[in-house]
């Protein structure tokens, strides 16, 4: 037997001490999942100053769609901009998943405070039907987070419609920077997205397939 067969007795301890640990680890997260037995309709935010709020809630809708499983998009904000998102999902997957553009732009396009406000309440109005209709089993609220920030929707009426009126199994995303405090309270998951680079502050525009 050559010498380049023989693995050296330090790397066979090490493997043998990496063997054991995954193993215990696998034990471990085992018990630990055993105990997981409960469903839920979830609320799930998506919050921060970092990209990626949007594009993730739309992973959990084409999931959704994958799985054949009826859900819903209303667009809080970005009603000019044109979305591969939507245009893939009226396209091809109208049949299982609704989608519905009701803001006109971000505020500072429209520069008309009442008229956002008129328009934040349409889409509300439309977001609440949805989320009763128990055959959606998800509902997706994109940007919501800037509407509510600027008060355009009650923050209070948001929760309590969520706490009290949402189906039990129906999960309901809502994206968009600064998540009210009390919207994060009664949240069951809540990540954030943090800024670290930004190609446009190095003069990149947004781009095709990458923020819309």
């Amino acid at each position: 037997m050559s010498d380049d067969t023989i693995q050296p007795t330090a790397t066979v301890d090490l493997d043998a001490r990496h063997a054991d640990k995954m193993a215990k680890k696998k034990n471990a997260r085992e018990k630990i999942m055993a105990t997981k037995v409960g469903e839920k309709g979830l609320i799930i935010v998506n919050t921060g100053k970092g990209k990626g709020k949007s594009t993730a809630a739309f992973g959990m809708i084409f999931r959704h769609i994958a799985y054949g499983m009826p859900c819903a998009v209303v667009q809080f904000i970005k009603g000019a901009w044109e979305t591969g998102e939507r245009d893939l999902i009226e396209a091809n997957f109208s049949h299982l998943c609704q989608f519905y553009t009701l803001g006109e732009g971000f505020t500072w396009e429209t520069q008309d405070r009442a008229r956002d406000v008129a328009m934040a309440q349409k889409a509300w109005e439309k977001a609440k039907e949805l989320i009763r209709d128990e055959r959606n089993s998800m509902v997706l609220l994109d940007e919501i987070n800037i509407a509510l920030r600027y008060d355009y929707i009650d923050i209070a009426e948001v929760v309590a419609f969520l706490r009290d009126e949402k189906p039990s199994m129906t999960h309901v995303v809502l994206t968009g920077r600064n998540a009210k405090d009390d919207l994060i309270e009664i949240a069951d998951l809540v990540t954030e997205m943090e800024l670290i680079k930004h190609p446009f502050r190095s003069g990149i525009k947004a781009q095709r397939g990458v923020e819309f």
